[in-house]
């Protein structure tokens, strides 16, 4: 495959790292795909969130976290705590105005949890459809991700549908 060559493109493959990293459990890999201070060109020590593009992540039915501590940890938290997470992608549109970029698209997540105690095998897994959206900010480094914001879609009950049906 070749090297991407438009932004879009690029941001397509920052959007893909992004969530490979995820599965890999590469937490050294995900923490290098967040906008930075360093990436704006901010003394590491200052940190004026007007000028230094603070981070920000929602994850499905948690609040916002706001700045890398509290983002990247919560990445730290669900790494330990996932053995397995797979990502298949899919309605991805990417539009990119100027020095940023919005990716929309829906998560369809399998994932496990750690086994069960006694037991070498993954815990059940689990599937869950998540709608998220990604922006992505232009550095120096190439395109780095500056919010995700993650929401569960509500699977319909055909309980529900079949009490709302007349008889």
């Amino acid at each position: 495959m070749s090297a991407p060559h438009t932004d879009v493109e690029q941001v397509e493959a920052a959007n893909t790292a992004f969530y490979e990293a995820m599965e890999r459990g590469d937490f050294e890999d995900l923490s290098s795909l967040w906008l930075a201070p360093s990436d704006l060109g901010v003394d590491e020590e200052y940190h004026d969130p007007a000028d230094t593009g603070v981070i920000s992540c929602v994850h499905p039915g948690w609040p916002v976290l706001t700045g890398r501590g509290e983002v990247l940890r919560s990445y730290a938290l669900i790494m330990a705590n996932t053995d397995y997470i797979q990502f298949f992608l899919t309605d991805v549109h990417v539009s990119v105005t100027g020095n940023s970029a919005l990716v929309t698209c829906t998560e369809n997540i399998l994932s496990g949890g750690p086994a069960p105690k006694g037991s070498e095998e993954l815990g059940p897994l689990v599937g869950q459809l998540v709608v998220a959206t990604n922006v992505f900010r232009r550095t120096p480094a190439g395109w780095k991700l500056w919010s995700h914001h993650a929401s569960p879609v509500m699977a319909e009950n055909d309980e529900e549908e079949d009490e709302d049906t007349p008889s």
